[in-house]
Order: C-alpha cells, then sequence, then structure tokens
C-alpha cells in the first residue's frame, strides 16, 4: 500500500479522538494504586555518563559486566544507567542501600520533581482529562509529595483520620517523602568509555527506586475499607514490582491477592486493570503471573515485560526470541502465550509505535469501544511526552501524526496472519480471540517518557466508551 494513503487513512481514525475525550467526562469513578511517590526527574547526558563511570572506578569490561541487577552501591546505579542508556531500553532497580540514597541526592539531584509510581501517575492523568472522581491510594502523603498531584478538586485521598480530601490539600505531617530517581536519556546521544563509542538507538529512561513503604506494600488502611463503599467504573493497580522474595515478598503478594478477591466481590460490576512493570527479582515476577495476573480482568504490559513474564512463564525459546526480533508478530505470540498461561481476559500490549490489545471475544468492552481507546490513548500519550504533562488544551493540539515505523509494524503483521483489513480498520483476530492494533504518535524529542506505559493503559481503557 502507499505509504502517505495508507497514513491519511489513519489520520481519519484519529479525527474521533476528540469526541472519546468528552466521553471521558461521563466515568464517575475509578481508583488508582498501590504506589504514589515523588519522581525526581534527571536528564543524564552522554558526557555526564562518561564521568560517573570514571568518578566510581568503572572500566569498559566493568559496565558491560552486569552481575546483578539491584542497586546495593555506586557502581551499581551507573552500570544500570549504562545498560539503559547503551541499549535505548527502560528498566527498574531497586536500591537497598541508604548510604547510596544519600550519594544519589548529592552526586546526581534532579531538574524537576513530579508525581511518581504507577498509581500516583495514572491518578494525575485521569483526573486532568476529566473523570469526575479519582481515589489515589498513597501509603505516605506529607506535603511534599501531595503538591505533586494534580491540583484537582476531584482527585482524591485520605487524610491521617481517614477523611476524603483533594489529594493536594493532604499534609500527613508524620509521613515520609517517597523518592524515586528517573534518569532520562535522548536518543542519538553517546557515551565514551575507554575509546570505544554508544550512542543510545531510543529516548528512554533508568529508574532507580529506594521506597521502604512500597517495598513492604504498606498499604492505607483508610483507602482500602472506605474505598469499597465507592460506585466505581474501574480499578487501575500496580506498585507490586519492587518487592523482594528475600524481605517476604511472595507473601505480601498473597495478602493483597486475597485483598483484591474481597474487593472484587463487593464490586462485581467494577473492571479491574493490572499496570505489569519491570520487575527484577524472577520469584516476584512469578508470583505477579500466577497470583496477580489471573485475578484481573484486564493487564497492561510492553516489550520487555511481555519478554519478562514469558521467561517464568516457562516460555523461554519464545522469550528468546521475541528479545532477538521485537517485532509486532513475536510480540503477539508472547501475549497470546501470557493470556493462555494465565487466563486473563485482556491484554494491552504498548510497543514502540504500536498498540495491539488481545481479548475474550464476550470482554465487556467491544473491539470498536477499544480501538476508540487506544486511539485516545495515543493522543493523549503523546501530547505528555511533547509537553511533559497532561492537559486538555494540548491534548487537542496534538496533531494526529501517525508513526511511519507503527503502520510499517502493523503491515508487516497484517500481511503475517493474512488480514489486510487489520492494517485499514485496527480490527481482526487471532486464534479465538479478538485482535485491535493501532499505530501510534511518536514525538521527535519528547520532554519525558516517565508513565507513557501507565498513561497509554489506563486512558485505553477509560477511553473505550
Amino acid at each position: 500500500m502507499d505509504t502517505q494513503i495508507f497514513k491519511q487513512l489513519w489520520q481519519k481514525h484519529y479525527e474521533i479522538v476528540p469526541v472519546q475525550l468528552q466521553k471521558i467526562k461521563q466515568v464517575k469513578g475509578v481508583a488508582t494504586g498501590f504506589n504514589a511517590n515523588i519522581d525526581a526527574i534527571y536528564k543524564m547526558t552522554g558526557k555526564k555518563l562518561a564521568e560517573l563511570i570514571k568518578k566510581v572506578g568503572l572500566s569498559l569490561g566493568d559496565v558491560e559486566n552486569i552481575e546483578r541487577c539491584r542497586i546495593l552501591d555506586e557502581k551499581d546505579f551507573v552500570k544500570g544507567v549504562f545498560k539503559s542508556f547503551s541499549r535505548g531500553i527502560a528498566e527498574e532497580w531497586i536500591c537497598e542501600n541508604k548510604e547510596v540514597y544519600d550519594w544519589l541526592q548529592k552526586e546526581i539531584g534532579y531538574d524537576k520533581l513530579q508525581i511518581g509510581g504507577q498509581g500516583g501517575i495514572m491518578a494525575n492523568v485521569l483526573s486532568s482529562v476529566g473523570v469526575k472522581k479519582v481515589f489515589a491510594h498513597a501509603n505516605s502523603l506529607p506535603k511534599l509529595q501531595a503538591e505533586q498531584f494534580a491540583k484537582c478538586d476531584h482527585l482524591l485521598s485520605f487524610d491521617e483520620n481517614g477523611n476524603v480530601k483533594p489529594a493536594y490539600q493532604i499534609d500527613r505531617k508524620k509521613d515520609l517523602p517517597l523518592i524515586h530517581w528517573i534518569i532520562e536519556f535522548s536518543r542519538g546521544d553517546t557515551v565514551e568509555v575507554d575509546g570505544k563509542k554508544f550512542k543510545t538507538p531510543k529516548a528512554n529512561r533508568f529508574i532507580a527506586t529506594y521506597d521502604p513503604l512500597n517495598l513492604k506494600l504498606v498499604l492505607d488502611e483508610n483507602f482500602m475499607e472506605k474505598i469499597k463503599k465507592e460506585k466505581l467504573d474501574f480499578v487501575v493497580l500496580s506498585g507490586f514490582h519492587a518487592l523482594l522474595a528475600k524481605s517476604g515478598g511472595e507473601a505480601l503478594i498473597d495478602k493483597a491477592a486475597e485483598r483484591i478477591k474481597e474487593w472484587k466481590q463487593k464490586a462485581p460490576d467494577t473492571l479491574f486493570h493490572l499496570e505489569i512493570a519491570s520487575t527484577q527479582d524472577m520469584l516476584i515476577r512469578k508470583a505477579i503471573a500466577l497470583k496477580l495476573v489471573p485475578l484481573a480482568d484486564s493487564i497492561g504490559i510492553n516489550e520487555r515485560e511481555t519478554i519478562d513474564l514469558l521467561q517464568v512463564l516457562d516460555c523461554k525459546s519464545l522469550a528468546k526470541r521475541c528479545n532477538e526480533q521485537t517485532t509486532a508478530e513475536n510480540l503477539l505470540k508472547g501475549i497470546s502465550k501470557i493470556k493462555e498461561k494465565t487466563g486473563v481476559k485482556r491484554v494491552q500490549l504498548h510497543m514502540f509505535g504500536l498498540y495491539l490489545t488481545l481479548q475474550d471475544k464476550d470482554f465487556c468492552i467491544t473491539p470498536q469501544e477499544n480501538f476508540k481507546g487506544m486511539l485516545t490513548a495515543a493522543v493523549v500519550a503523546a501530547s505528555k511526552a511533547k509537553t511533559g504533562e497532561v492537559d486538555e488544551k494540548n491534548v487537542k493540539a496534538i496533531p494526529y501524526d501517525v508513526s511511519d515505523v507503527g503502520l510499517i509494524e502493523l503491515d508487516s503483521l497484517s500481511v503475517a496472519l493474512g488480514q489486510p483489513d487489520l492494517a485499514l480498520n485496527g480490527m481482526g483476530r487471532y486464534k479465538s480471540w479478538d485482535l485491535i492494533a493501532v499505530p501510534t504518535i511518536l514525538i521527535e524529542n519528547p520532554i519525558t517518557l516517565v508513565g507513557m506505559g501507565d498513561t497509554i493503559s489506563s486512558i485505553s481503557l477509560i477511553a473505550s466508551r
């Protein structure tokens, strides 16, 4: 198909987005949890990274030798940044050492602060696009952290006495601010180590997480008990990826699973979505896959997380294939295997340039509704990438310049499946399930990529109306 005609066709599809943005305002209630924190954003240049590598005494052989995907000292942090920078991949490593946390404050600092954690990010996004009530779980909410929530009176949380208030107005004075470092880098930047240059192929980020409360999955009981009385359309959960098996993480997941089961029983008409995140602890990753994913009606996942889940679901050869050739065709096979192994009704994949949703034929959201939601998510995510935040005026100003990368991937997938209509209208089938595909809008020089997956998954669901 002629590329320009193909692009024009998809830009026409995107014209439905303003209507969907208005429909979002009909959503009465959403709850997000469980992790909310402060993100300290720092833009890492190749020059600064080279200086850090030299300062902590690492050689080229050292930075390429990843012995553990967690942070016990400064060298681990630098190795993690180098890995993400040189490969253009997103990863999150847990910092287990208070001294390294102090070193990060002194050595790295930040360019700006903003709300962090999947739960916090999704709360801000959903309140900013007009959901009538958004309840945000926060196991710590001192003034500094509360101020990072959107200044929306309909974005709510609970004070220390269990009173519901606009989240940004709360100040639990005894709570500690929970700060995560988000190290972002730009596509095409280079770092030189021992005379060898590495160019990052894709703008992305590395996250260093020091967070005692979320590492222990501490739940705010006021939220857990009082939120069950609310009539909610959606519950969007995440935050399990930071747990560690050695610290009793599997037992914490078991406990959370029981609480989620109770919640679902009291809210049979509420759709529960689980956002998967980069999980380095293999035992925790397996517990999430086997104990939490089956409880969800829907999950959101990216390329790396697809590969990671396949590894713990005994699909190592398919994981290897997806890692070596990260194509839409291979990743579709990957998410279908995850769906088979866990029984989850809906899986949404957000890969570079293309979104794919695979869902049961009788899922409560139709393929056509899903299609509209995914288009809307692409525009909202593009607005966030371009401006650094979600704002209704900015969203409306985003031109529908559909990604060439996504169009090529979609065309290749439709040919591989023998379904030419998939490339034209974004809807097809795979095995016994509905398949929905949308080429996205890519921003050339994004201000931020933090929370892109969370934004995409939550808006795709909430805008499916």
